[in-house]
């Protein structure tokens, strides 16, 4: 039998993953090499968030509270990803790049930060011979804000190139795709770091994350090469005055649909991400899970998060309305965080692993939708003048923000409420940590509640025509009174 090329073109498109993300405008290829960043972003946030955070506290003896400090900067500069991401839509060249200038500078941000990391922090472990003694804090922050400003410079200004080149019909594809990479960048900087520091010293850490910083700025080199056109601007165009934010930011809000999108993504955030940094403890002091075990939850949480994307790739592929998927995630996820709960009473850890896989396949599936709905905003707009470069920062400010608050308000919450039943009937291992997942199943619903009136708006801007009969129309959940 004679295997031809269209059938296995066919059988790829089928069975492999994101096979049909390219276009016309992006082809797979280009799409490919563009979600580099996100394999940059990746690694920069192992490093941020985990290997520096893991050092300072256990080999320099930081104080937790310092470092606690430091891993919240960069999540202080995510609100600016909203201007960042205006800036990109109305920034003006005489070669006519409007992205390109703020990978490629957001690309020097991040590779500096992390370039003069590894000093400042041996120095903020107390190895310091000169200078003042607040020296090593002042430069620490100054690394830490530097890279985290690029880092959320290079990915907006990346996910808004992507949104430019794809077509509308392949956006939810691309987006699924670029989480993808951002996932396989981070599981993969996380297994080469941790390998390279297994027996630690200074000088060893200087030289893996300079390496670092060295491979950030290739591979975003690589990303954004020849990934926009060259249009030259006249001079009349360069002079040309240039938008306010103000102005496009009212326009944003004007009509409504935005404002509640980026509620809805700053709640569902909230809800989804509490158990960061708790799943796995939790796994350990109610269930007696060993360190492998919980170890192993990351694993299974990524691989829930895979299915969710491939999910919400497929389904929006399908013409399913954005708003009515990300419900969709929010339910999957109020069901995974009640096996969560129930897990700890049944004494099952099988239970508990299938919540947090479903978790995961939740959360991706709720902000792959969210992501896709954000970017068919300016496509929506009366005047045009969005664009896509805000509605995407405004995206991912409301989504990096909520969910840094919410890693951080939760471990404090855990500690709060089992500080309180210390020595009554509720002092035990479980309470703090269930108490902390019925606020997240709490905030779940909230989002559904905000949710409710874009997915009902949208239905009833795309009902059929009057005299099409009644009893072929569908009554949903979002047709009934409320």
């Amino acid at each position: 039998m004679i295997i031809r090329r269209a059938h296995i073109a066919a059988l790829g498109a089928k069975w492999l993953p994101f096979a049909d993300a390219g276009s016309t405008g992006l082809p797979l290829a280009q799409l490919l090499r563009l979600g580099l960043f996100q394999v940059s972003v990746g690694m920069a946030s192992v490093l941020l968030l985990g290997t520096l955070n893991r050092v300072m506290i256990v080999e320099l003896s930081v104080p937790a509270t310092v470092v606690a400090l430091m891993i919240a900067l960069p999540v202080l500069s995510a609100p600016f990803r909203a201007l960042l991401g205006f800036k990109s839509d109305s920034y003006r060249s005489a070669l006519g790049w409007k992205r390109i200038p703020y990978m490629w500078f957001g690309s020097l941000w991040q590779m500096g930060g992390l370039a003069v990391m590894p000093f400042a922090v041996v120095v903020l472990g107390g190895h310091q011979a000169l200078g003042p003694t607040w020296a090593g804090e002042v430069l620490a922050a100054l690394a830490f804000i530097m890279a985290g400003v690029g880092l959320h410079m290079v990915q907006t200004a990346g996910l808004a190139l992507a949104a430019d080149r794809a077509d509308e019909a392949q956006r939810p594809r691309v987006v699924a795709l670029l989480y993808v990479m951002f996932l396989i960048g981070t599981a993969i900087s996380a297994l080469v770091i941790g390998a390279l520091l297994t027996e630690f010293s200074d000088l060893r850490l200087i030289r893996v994350v300079q390496g670092a910083a060295l491979l950030t700025l290739g591979l975003n080199l690589v990303a954004l090469w020849k990934q926009e056109k060259l249009r030259p601007m006249t001079a009349a165009e360069l002079a040309a005055p240039r938008p306010n934010f103000g102005d496009a930011w009212r326009d944003l809000m004007a009509g409504g649909t935005a404002g509640r999108l980026l509620a809805v993504v700053a709640l569902g955030a909230l809800g989804f991400n509490m158990q960061d940094v708790l799943l796995e403890p939790s796994g350990g002091q109610v269930l007696g899970l060993s360190v492998v075990a919980t170890t192993a939850l990351t694993a299974v949480y990524a691989g829930g998060s895979l299915i969710g994307f491939g999910l919400a790739a497929r389904w929006l592929g399908q013409g399913h309305d954005a708003f009515r998927l990300a419900g969709r995630g929010v339910i999957i996820g109020i069901g995974a965080f009640a096996a969560v709960v129930l897990a700890g009473p049944m004494g099952s850890a099988l239970l508990f692993f299938a919540g947090a896989a479903t978790i995961g396949l939740g959360s991706g599936l709720f902000f792959v939708s969210t992501l896709t709905a954000a970017m068919a905003l300016p496509s929506e707009s009366k005047d045009g003048r969005l664009g896509g470069g805000l509605v995407l920062g405004a995206w991912g400010a409301a989504q990096a923000t909520a969910a840094g608050l919410s890693i951080a308000f939760g471990g404090s919450l855990r500690d709060a409420v089992a500080h309180l039943a210390a020595g009554s009937a509720l002092d035990t291992p479980a309470f703090g940590y269930t108490f902390v997942y019925h606020t997240e199943i709490g905030l779940l619903f909230a989002t559904l509640i905000v949710l409710g009136p874009l997915v009902r708006t949208r239905l009833l801007t795309e009902q059929s025509t009057p005299t099409q009969k009644i009893g072929t129309q569908k009554i949903g959940l979002a047709d009934f009174p409320t």
